[in-house]
């Protein structure tokens, strides 16, 4: 296996993640993230990743990029997500048409997380937003 990380348990119901032998902590539980909080920012941080590198390569002038994300989930156990909307708000003088592309790319075929929250029947839904000059906040 290629990934690889550890979660420890710090005490009450607060457990530390640490991605591999290196890389950022973060505190899950109380006081931090829930691990369905970290799916949903999973699933926005993937997509972003892919926006941004697609439009640099259609040489884009983006200045700067934010997704909010929000899901619903089922009443019973496994509380899995049943639908997941993301919103795109891009910053910079870009063509319409190459940033509803470079999402349609992100969601169809790279966004690893996208396509599994997919694979187990979760609806994902997205819109975007341009915004022009006034610079990323």
């Amino acid at each position: 296996m290629g990934n690889n990380g550890i979660v420890r348990w710090i005490g009450g119901m607060q457990f530390m993640a640490r991605p591999g032998d290196e890389g950022c902590a973060l505190i899950m539980g109380d006081g931090g993230v829930s691990p369905m909080q970290l799916l949903l920012l999973s699933a926005a941080g993937c997509t972003s990743y892919d926006v941004v590198m697609i439009l640099k390569k259609m040489r884009q002038p983006i200045e700067g990029l934010e997704v909010e994300v929000s899901g619903e989930r089922s009443e019973e156990h496994p509380r899995v997500y049943t639908e997941v909307h993301l919103h795109y708000k891009i910053y910079g003088d870009l063509e319409d048409g190459k940033v509803k592309r470079a999402i349609e790319l992100s969601q169809e075929k790279y966004c690893s997380v996208a396509a599994q929250l997919r694979k187990g029947g979760t609806e994902i839904t997205y819109s975007y937003e341009i915004v022009r000059g006034k610079g990323y906040p």
